[in-house]
């Protein structure tokens, strides 16, 4: 990868990324996030499970403002500390959002658009990036995942598995600080699973600060930094991957992988 879209470099050995206290959100009577916190640290990877409905895919939206908590404070790495309580203005919004990227449960590319357009449209028309560098960038990344041949492809012609590796592409072009996986690979079939997991680890390896909300838990354990267990829109439990898959301290993390996570046993 070159130089320009490695991971952003940290401040300090353990720069903070991001730092989340409180943060909730409701829909209707339905509250979905009851006290969320959470810290990010730079080159760090935080994996997020939990059964469907706990609030993981509501965490990552709310980090790249798709949707805009009703409490709590999101902190960036500059210092900038961003109050749901309070009113939010669009500067703070947009904040938060430029310092992510976000990778979709199912891949979101436009279809009337080839795999390098839908790579460059952020750069360009979103950064104001010149479109020959971002042309060239988005040749080198696609190259990096294998893809370098589907350039003039229109998503419809893409497997699953190539569709969400576009997916991630598409993510890193932006040169975002924070890289957010919103259960990446649960729309694709099992063959194609390891081929994504595979450039997410690479990505890991490489020293990009990442969320990652994740059904695969093998793949947490082996990739995460820490690893973080929700159910209904709370953090029950939190921890090394090891600690938390083989000796979970929680009767519902107990009970949850009892459930799910048996054949992860030590």
């Amino acid at each position: 990868m070159p130089a320009d879209v490695t991971p952003p470099p940290a401040s300090g050995a353990d720069a903070t990324v991001l730092t989340v206290r409180g943060l909730r959100k409701s829909f209707g009577e339905n509250e979905v996030l009851r006290g969320i916190d959470l810290d990010v640290r730079r080159g760090r990877v935080v994996a997020i499970i939990g059964p469907s409905g706990s609030g993981k895919t509501t965490v990552l939206r709310s980090l790249n403002s798709l949707e805009v908590p009703d409490a709590g404070t999101v902190t960036l790495s500059d210092g900038r500390s961003i109050d749901f309580g309070a009113k939010v203005g669009k500067r703070d919004l947009t904040a938060l959002r430029d310092r992510s990227s976000m990778v979709f449960q199912h891949f979101n590319l436009f279809p009337h658009l080839t795999v390098l357009q839908n790579v460059v449209e952020g750069p360009v028309r979103v950064q104001k990036r010149d479109q020959e560098e971002a042309r060239a960038e988005a040749g080198t990344l696609l190259a990096r995942v294998g893809l370098a041949e589907k350039a003039d492809a229109y998503p419809a012609e893409l497997s699953g598995g190539q569709q969400q590796r576009v997916g991630i592409v598409r993510a890193l072009a932006l040169r975002p600080e924070l890289l957010l996986f919103d259960e990446p690979t649960s729309a694709l079939d099992p063959e194609l699973v390891g081929d994504v997991l595979t450039v997410v680890k690479e990505l890991a390896d490489d020293g990009w600060t990442m969320i990652v909300v994740t059904h695969e838990l093998e793949f947490a354990r082996r990739v995460a930094d820490e690893l973080v267990f929700m159910d209904a829109g709370v953090v029950v439990e939190r921890g090394r991957p090891a600690d938390v898959l083989s000796r979970p301290r929680e009767a519902r993390t107990q009970q949850f992988l009892r459930r799910v996570l048996k054949p992860l046993d030590d």
